[in-house]
């Protein structure tokens, strides 16, 4: 048995120093002035921390993280409003309110293939998971949704930086009704091809994306397949001993179904939320 193990050991450590694996950290901000996912308004002025942790190899790679988005929209005060007791007994308190997102994020990567997965949360005091039935959703309601998905980096096998990527919702608050008003499981999702393009001598790096929903969903729209994202970024970077320092700008179009009224959307906050069509960001990184 003893030499059994030794020899198990010595392969993990064989396999191990051959791919170099490593403990590897990322951790940094970002300050927009949009927040803008896959294309949508999901809030304005916004502070965005990133931390994940996990081991790189030389062809593999783990990480395991969470995101969070704190937005100036993520604040409310008001005056005058009564306080009252809910259904559970808790005084709430509706003058005031903070709402931020959380995400929990988990990935693997191989030989240019990544698969991982996404939790959304909203701070709002529903439970952290849904991992209910499409009944119990449609009555208590939740916020949160769980979401698979998987890449390719063509990157990998060529000096070309294109990409593709595949996200499909599998839990939580993410509903279709059918015609006699039953809630069903929607399975939103969303494609990207992407290309990134970075010009060494400049520091600077310019992206496209195209993104699409393949069928109808509560998350992209009602079509059943449509163009939802047009998206150009422009990236610049510089470098410095101990943290890297990025300048970017980000205008993105949803075409689907877009006309005057709701290219630009002159109310504020909640309203413009995955309504407006025609955004625009731009931000600062700082990462370590």
């Amino acid at each position: 048995m003893k030499k059994s193990l030794s020899l198990l050991t010595a392969l993990v450590a064989v396999v191990l120093s051959a791919n170099a694996v490593e403990f590897a950290y990322d951790a940094g901000a970002e300050i927009v002035s949009t927040y803008i996912w896959r294309g949508l308004y999901n809030g304005g002025l916004s502070f965005q921390p990133d931390v994940e942790i996990g081991y790189d190899g030389n062809h593999t790679s783990f990480r395991a993280g969470v995101w969070a988005n704190i937005g100036a929209s993520d604040w409310g005060f008001r005056k005058g409003l009564p306080k009252y007791i809910d259904s559970e007994g808790s005084e709430i308190n509706p003058n005031t309110y903070f709402v931020p997102e959380l995400d929990v994020v988990l990935s693997f990567r191989t030989y240019g293939l990544t698969i991982g997965a996404y939790h959304y949360y909203y701070c709002d005091g529903s439970n952290f998971f849904s991992w209910q039935s499409v009944d119990q959703l449609d009555v208590n309601g939740n916020t949160s949704t769980t979401e698979i998905w998987a890449g390719y980096d063509f990157g990998y096998l060529t000096k070309a930086g294109l990409y593709f990527n595949w996200y499909t919702t599998i839990a939580g608050q993410d509903l279709n009704y059918d015609d006699e008003g039953n809630p069903t499981r929607a399975y939103s999702s969303y494609f990207e091809i992407g290309y990134d393009h970075t010009f060494e001598n400049a520091g600077v790096t310019i992206g496209a994306v195209v993104g699409m929903s393949p069928w109808r969903n509560p998350t992209y729209g009602n079509s059943k397949f449509a163009c939802t994202n047009i998206s150009l970024k422009v990236n610049k970077e510089w470098e410095f001993e101990h943290v890297t320092l990025d300048l970017f700008a980000q205008g993105s179009l949803n075409p689907d179904g877009v006309n005057k009224e709701n290219a630009f959307i002159k109310a504020s906050g909640d309203e413009k939320i995955g309504c407006q069509k025609l955004n625009g960001t731009i931000g600062l990184g700082f990462w370590f």
